[in-house]
This record gives structure tokens, C-alpha cells and sequence, in this order.
């Protein structure tokens, strides 16, 4: 886009004082001749910049005029830095930017804000993964939904169906590596999981998109409503207090705490698909947790220890260690 250019332009040369139209072509991958044209549009647009013939000229900003961001904080500077840094690592377009913003920031916060970008790194694998690919569909969802252009997709669902739909694309969310699109359509907003993507045609149509979206506010309830049917059973267990912690990393927001008893001990609601899904999170627990209701999650968790003490009930223990023998004194001398 012309107006990136632009922008990218001027940044140029107010990093490197004076530069000529081919430096310029050669560092945007652009023609000379659109590099000329690019700099002479910046003047004729009012923005102080003039050209210099001869050996050693070039295009300068007048008296060294800055474009520096100051509408900026130096705590929002280091602030957006930080934010930015990490997925700079990842992608070639974001190292670029922040290069290009470091350039519009003024001197006092440079080197604040190059420290905050260098500060974190993000590895998106998890241990013992292989790092997940970004879904190809994704540059192309992006671009209907910068431009708000309708985009016409192939998508299968879960049961592999095929369909073809034409959306209103609003935005694009990366959770824990699995993309989705929350888009409009006739039937109001709709959720589709990028990796079912087939094809993605970007139309020429406008899309629509109302005027007051908050696509973080859009996929918080898209995130509850797809909480609230992962979680149709419900039970009520008694659990130390010390246990609480670790059971919620394990059912997450599908635990509620709901007081203390007498006993000191913690009555906490959970959730999950299936009773089968709970009793198979409490059973490594043992006697240590108790499950009040319902009865169909006590069943599962008696079905579970039937188990296990049918095939291990009979089982020899551990063999006891031998006693470890000192270690060796030294003398000291």
C-alpha cells in the first residue's frame, strides 16, 4: 500500500539524515522510479523534505525535521515495546516495524524501549512439541478483515462436512496455537476454527461489522458459551485447602470454590463433559478428596478403584531398600 510506503519513507530518512531514491528503492524492494515519485509526493503533501543534486545528494528532511511519537509516554513506549518484542522474534514484518518505530521514537526513550523489546522470549512449543504451524488460511482471513472485505470459505465441521459460506469477517483469535475466526453471518455471529479452512476467497463486497465491536468483549462470550457445554456435569467435592491450587489448574474455570467447612476442608464445584472426566481427575487423589454429588461421579470413582484393586490388589509391594552405608570421613589433613 502507497501510504505504507510513505510512512516507510520518512522513517528512512529520518534514521539515515540524507538518502536517494535508489537507497530508498532498495530497502522497500520498490522500483527507483516509485521510490522518486514516493519522495517527491512527501513534498508535495508540505512535509519538509527537499531534494540535493550533485555528488552526495540526496533527499533530506528540512533542518532535520523528526516525526517522532510523542504523543507517547516513556512508560507506554517501553510498554508497547514489551508487548511487541516477543512476537518480533517470530515474524519477519513485526522485526521490521518495531525497527521503523524505534527510528520515530525520540532519544530519551531509545534505549528503554530497544531494552523492553530485547527483554522476553517467546517459545510457542510446549515441552516435549514440536512447535505448531501457523494455519496457511490465516494471511488471507487477516487481509478480508484489515480491508473489511466479505469472505467467501470452504469449511468442514467437526464431522467433516463440507460447506460453503459467505462471512463478515471481524476478527481473528490465537488461542494457545488454534486460530479462529469470529465472523458475522445471516444467522449473527459465528465461531470457525481456522485449521478447517479449505479456501478462503476474499470478494469485493463491504463487509459488515457493527459499529461498537470489541472483538476481545465478542470472544470472551464466545469463550463462555463454549465453557458452559464442555461443562454439563457438575459435582460438589470436600478438598483440603492445600489442594485447591492444583485442582483448578486441572479443570481450570470449571472450578468454584464455595466455602469452608468445620473441618477446615474446602467445598469446591466442578465441571466437566462427562462424570467419567471428573472421577478420572479425582482418582489419583484418593481418600483425599470426596466427592458429596452427584452420584453418578461417586459411581465412576468406585468403578475406577474396583478396578485398580482387581488388578493390583494382589500385587507384592515395593521391595524395601537396603540401608545406605556411610559415606567416607576424610581426615582433613
Amino acid at each position: 500500500m502507497r501510504a505504507d510506503r510513505l510512512v516507510s519513507t520518512l522513517l528512512l530518512m529520518q534514521a539515515r539524515g540524507r538518502v536517494t531514491a535508489a537507497q530508498v528503492a532498495a530497502e522497500l524492494e520498490v522500483s527507483v522510479a516509485t521510490a522518486r515519485r514516493d519522495l517527491e509526493a512527501l513534498s508535495a503533501a508540505g512535509v519538509p523534505v527537499y531534494p540535493q543534486p550533485g555528488r552526495g545528494g540526496g533527499w533530506s528532511l528540512v533542518g532535520g525535521a523528526r516525526t517522532d511519537l510523542t504523543g507517547l509516554t516513556a512508560g507506554e513506549a517501553t510498554a508497547l515495546f514489551a508487548l511487541a518484542g516477543p512476537g518480533a522474534a517470530l515474524a519477519p514484518a513485526a522485526r521490521s516495524a518495531l525497527r521503523k518505530l524505534v527510528g520515530a521514537l525520540p532519544d530519551t526513550f531509545r534505549a528503554d524501549a530497544e531494552a523492553a523489546a530485547d527483554a522476553v522470549v517467546v517459545d510457542p512449543a510446549r515441552w516435549g512439541r514440536h512447535d505448531r504451524d501457523r494455519p496457511a488460511m490465516v494471511d488471507a482471513l487477516q487481509d478480508a478483515v484489515v480491508r473489511r472485505r466479505r469472505v467467501r470459505i470452504g469449511y468442514a465441521d467437526r464431522r467433516g462436512r463440507r460447506s460453503e459460506r459467505v462471512v463478515d469477517p471481524w476478527g481473528l483469535v490465537d488461542k494457545d496455537g488454534d486460530w479462529y475466526l469470529v465472523a458475522g453471518t445471516a444467522q449473527g455471529r459465528r465461531t470457525f476454527r481456522v485449521d478447517r479452512v479449505a479456501t478462503a476467497e476474499v470478494t469485493t463486497e463491504p463487509a459488515e461489522r457493527p459499529a461498537d465491536l470489541d472483538l476481545a468483549r465478542e470472544w470472551e462470550q464466545v469463550v463462555g458459551e463454549m465453557e458452559r457445554r464442555r461443562s454439563v456435569v457438575e459435582a460438589v467435592v470436600l478438598v483440603p485447602e492445600r489442594h485447591v491450587t492444583i485442582l483448578r489448574d486441572h479443570f481450570g474455570r470449571h472450578l468454584t470454590t464455595l466455602g469452608t467447612e468445620a473441618d477446615g476442608r474446602v467445598r469446591v464445584r466442578v465441571g466437566a463433559p462427562m462424570a467419567l472426566s471428573i472421577a478420572e481427575n479425582l482418582a489419583g487423589w484418593g481418600a483425599g478428596v470426596e466427592v458429596v454429588e452427584p452420584g453418578s461421579v461417586r459411581a465412576e470413582l468406585a468403578r475406577i478403584g474396583a478396578e485398580l484393586v482387581a488388578r493390583y490388589g494382589g500385587a507384592e509391594g515395593p521391595r524395601p531398600r537396603p540401608p545406605r552405608r556411610p559415606a567416607p570421613t576424610s581426615s582433613g589433613y
